[in-house]
């Protein structure tokens, strides 16, 4: 099948979700109002609580959720077929992702911005709230330790993403200032910076960077990378948020919807001019090792369809700057469908951007190299594509240094149990983030050459999307509270846990025959965390039920 057809297919039914979908929401089941007070007006504070234009937030939130992930998760599920992924990623994001992100950005605006764990408690009980939390502290631990080392491969790699991405600290320090503290034209300095920006991607692939110009030693080279990356993830995440984070996240999104537009254009290009066909099976009945293609590909897809980190950004950062409730929609809704445009383009660079069916197999040769398939992949791609429009070999590299969003929610986690645990001085900024940032490098440095959040890497797909249906849990025991649509978040709910539950069970099983007792505990643990949340919601709806009666 005709890549564009595809494209123009999944691309459309975004539109059409986009305007009626999320309208229907808004204004029939959450009742979105624009006069409601939001927590960024109410506990403005200059640094987390920034009340925000919504076009910028909008790029600031889609940054923080988008990046090497849903990227990486179609390069890897295209071995079973790109029909299923692309099913998974437009159908997952318009009737699941999107109303999950959207949802918990309305919640926790009306209740005082905090966080999807910390709302538990109020929704569901203090038992929920402390379990819901401690899966939250683990899930982003593995993230910073685990894209802090990936950041620092790529940074090794591709030597040319070095200076640009560096450069980028400036340049929105720079935008944050001229734009806040010089109230000056929003238009113009964001034009300015993304044209500096593409400016410095060009000098980058003339001027490669490396570690090894400073005289670190080629072994040493992405541990150090790590180090420098934990330290910015501690510096970026106490900075006021608009001075840094947000202007950075602003001129990235851009980069990103220009990306998508020459990518699409491609993808038009090649399919008037006779190509543009997928190579990949649309369903791969030669799996060569592959595990069963359910439950894993909704593991495996997760950002480009639903991820549980979606909804600790939603309710951890992103609320905190939204200035009307109204926002909810672009900024939660739509950016989760920008992310699902993304994944569809990925899985087309990964499933069409190869000559024939033999120069796919060649990279695709059996399970163990699918999973090795990612962003390197996609460029290769990406260049395919390129090449066919005679612009030349275009290396598009993802740069996700949305680490220090984690950073930053991890930091409000750490202060809330801290005050569960009455642990005093963890509440405060620098103490929290030190802890974060620290905990994370102490998980990564725990292996060889900066490695060791690689060593839980294999739960984390599981333990990311259960944090996705219980964020759906907690929902709907709030819609079903208020007596309304609660059908719209209980079966996306019921379809989470079930996947996430098979594939703990399988992943539980994997791990017990290989004698991996450290990762049969964790893996355990979690379930077992499940189960007690599940237990603590079904309580709450018996005892509503009774209410009624």
């Amino acid at each position: 099948m005709n890549s564009l057809l595809v494209a123009a297919l999944a691309f459309f039914g975004f539109i059409l979700a986009y305007r009626f979908y999320s309208r229907f929401l808004s204004d029939k089941i959450f009742g979105l109002r624009a006069d409601a007070v939001m927590p960024a007006h109410k506990y403005e504070d200059g640094v987390d609580f920034v009340p925000t234009n919504t076009h910028i937030l909008l790029g600031h939130h889609y940054t923080s959720i988008a990046g090497a992930a849903p990227i990486v998760g179609p390069a890897i599920a295209i071995f079973w077929g790109w029909l299923p992924a692309v099913l998974w990623v437009v159908f997952g994001s318009i009737f699941i992702g999107a109303v999950h992100d959207f949802a918990a950005l309305v919640i926790s605006a009306r209740n005082e911005g905090r966080s999807i764990g910390e709302i538990t408690e109020d929704i569901i009980g203090p038992n929920a709230r402390t379990l819901f939390l401690l899966i939250i502290f683990f899930l982003l631990l593995m993230v910073i330790a685990v894209f802090c080392l990936v950041i620092a491969k790529l940074f090794t790699l591709f030597p040319a993403s070095v200076f640009p991405i560096w450069l980028e600290i400036p340049i929105a320090i720079t935008l944050g200032y001229f734009v806040y503290a010089r109230k000056g034209n929003v238009a113009l300095w964001s034009i300015m910076a993304v044209i500096i920006m593409y400016v410095s991607i060009y000098i980058g692939t003339k001027l490669p960077l490396g570690l090894d110009m400073l005289g670190v030693k080629p072994e040493n080279v992405i541990l150090v990378w790590i180090i420098i990356l934990l330290v910015y993830c501690y510096i970026a995440s106490i900075l006021p948020v608009q001075y840094l984070l947000q202007p950075r996240d602003f001129i990235n999104s851009h980069e990103l919807y220009v990306g998508l537009v020459i990518l699409f254009a491609a993808v038009v290009y090649v399919s008037f001019n006779g190509g543009g066909n997928f190579v990949a099976p649309a369903i791969n009945n030669d799996l060569a090792g592959a595990p069963s293609m359910f439950p894993l590909l909704f593991i495996t897809i997760a950002c480009g369809a639903i991820s549980g980190f979606h909804s600790l950004v939603s309710s951890g950062t992103t609320v905190k700057q939204m200035d009307k409730e109204t926002d909810a929609r672009p900024i939660g809704y739509g950016s989760m469908l920008l992310e699902g445009a993304l994944s569809v383009m990925a899985i087309i660079m990964v499933g069409a951007g190869f000559a024939n069916f033999s120069a796919w197999r060649e990279v695709y040769n059996g399970w163990e190299a699918a999973q090795g398939a990612g962003i390197g992949v996609f460029v290769k791609g990406c260049g395919f594509f390129m090449e066919q429009m005679k612009i030349g070999n275009m290396q598009m590299i993802s740069h996700d240094l949305a680490v220090a969003i984690a950073a930053v929610i991890v930091r409000y986690v750490v202060e809330e149990l801290a005050g569960d645990f009455n642990v005093k001085f963890l509440t405060k900024r620098h103490p929290a983030t030190f802890v974060a940032a620290g905990t994370a490098g102490l998980l990564a440095l725990a292996k060889g050459g900066g490695a060791g959040g690689m060593i839980l890497w294999p739960v984390f797909g599981t333990t990311n999307q259960l944090l996705a249906g219980l964020a759906l849990m907690v929902i709907t025991v709030y819609l079903f509270r208020k007596g309304k649509g609660a059908v719209y978040t209980f079966i996306p709910m019921v379809f989470m846990m079930f996947v996430t539950g098979w594939a703990g069970i399988v992943g539980l099983k994997n791990f017990i025959g290989k004698q991996d007792w450290l990762l049969t505990g964790i893996s355990g643990a979690i379930m077992l965390l499940e189960v007690w949340l599940i237990i603590e919601a079904v309580k709450v709806f018996v005892n509503l039920k009774k209410g009624k009666a």
